[in-house]
């Protein structure tokens, strides 16, 4: 006889409830794997870190912000397109879950960053302010996420740069099954090599990165890898979105778009970082859950 059918036999009808509550609040009924408090962060000298202490290497970190970008940028000098930025740490909570930022642009516009730790990953949103009087050319903005610790292809592990690449994926095939790189299609031709960029839709493919773009679109705003012990997936996200990015320091990128700002405007930019058990299905299924406005984009036309 299961505890529960004791439960049921032995207690009377009116203590039911009061017994199952108990049982429900000692956690038995939420995975290991999402433990609420496993999550923690904090961002020092540009560098955010997500520790989380069940995944490999323990932590991911990424370089937040590397950049903020102007439009025309796909073929065009590098230092041409960023816009000078600071960022500074406004405040951390004593538990390490909530972060709060602000960069400021050389334009004057100001984002307020509100980062949370999350069951199943980070949560971020994001107010940016034109508080100028003229428009700003600020388009889009680079996080720089780290992956080959997770991936277990970090610098200790090979000297083969892009060995996170097999380990690495999109959704670009208008399916929710995983597009594993290199995938089909692969571009090698660009102002700067290699990496890869997948330009959605909505985003003029003259407006980002210059490196090697992609002829179809991403089906899904999602990238990410799989880890060393593929137990784990680690995802980006972002609404609005301006490309998806691999890059040439074992990163990825979902760069989140700002589409310049008026004088005195006001954008919000919700963002995410998936931690989740290595489930596609439970991936694609949060991510439409949490960004129902997002569109599938199609497919671009092929070079």
């Amino acid at each position: 006889m299961s505890s529960l059918t004791r439960v049921v036999s032995f207690f009377p009808q009116s203590l039911l409830g009061v017994v199952l509550c108990i049982l429900m609040s000692t956690g038995r009924t939420t995975p290991l794997n999402s433990r609420v408090g496993a999550v923690t962060l904090d961002w020092e000298n540009h560098i955010l870190t997500i520790y989380h202490p069940d995944i490999p290497g323990g932590k991911i970190e990424t370089w937040y912000l590397e950049a903020y970008c102007r439009a025309g940028s796909t073929d065009r000098a590098w230092g041409e397109t960023v816009i000078g930025h600071k960022t500074v740490l406004l405040s951390k909570n004593p538990e390490g879950t909530i972060l709060k930022l602000r960069c400021t642009l050389s334009d004057g516009v100001t984002v307020e960053h509100l980062i949370r730790a999350v069951a199943d990953g980070v949560a971020i949103e994001l107010v940016a302010r034109n508080n100028g009087t003229k428009p700003s050319d600020a388009h889009w903005a680079q996080p720089c996420t780290r992956v080959g610790n997770f991936t277990g292809t970090g610098e200790t592990s090979t000297d083969d740069k892009y060995a996170y690449l097999k380990k690495s994926f999109i959704f670009q095939n208008e399916d929710e099954e995983p597009d594993f790189m290199p995938t089909a299609h692969w571009s090698e031709k660009a102002r700067y090599l290699p990496g890869q960029v997948w330009c959605p839709t909505h985003v003029p493919r003259t407006d980002v990165n210059p490196r090697p773009l992609h002829p179809q679109a991403p089906s899904l705003g999602l990238i990410g890898c799989v880890s060393k012990d593929r137990k784990w997936i680690l995802a980006m996200a972002w609404e609005p979105y301006q490309e998806l990015f691999q890059g040439v320091i074992r990163c990825l990128h979902s760069d989140f778009r700002i589409g310049g700002l008026k004088p005195g405007e006001v954008k919000k930019i919700r963002g995410r970082f998936y931690i989740m058990p290595n489930d596609f299905p439970a991936l694609v299924s949060r991510y439409k859950k949490e960004f129902p406005e997002a569109q599938k984009s199609g497919q671009a036309t092929r070079d």
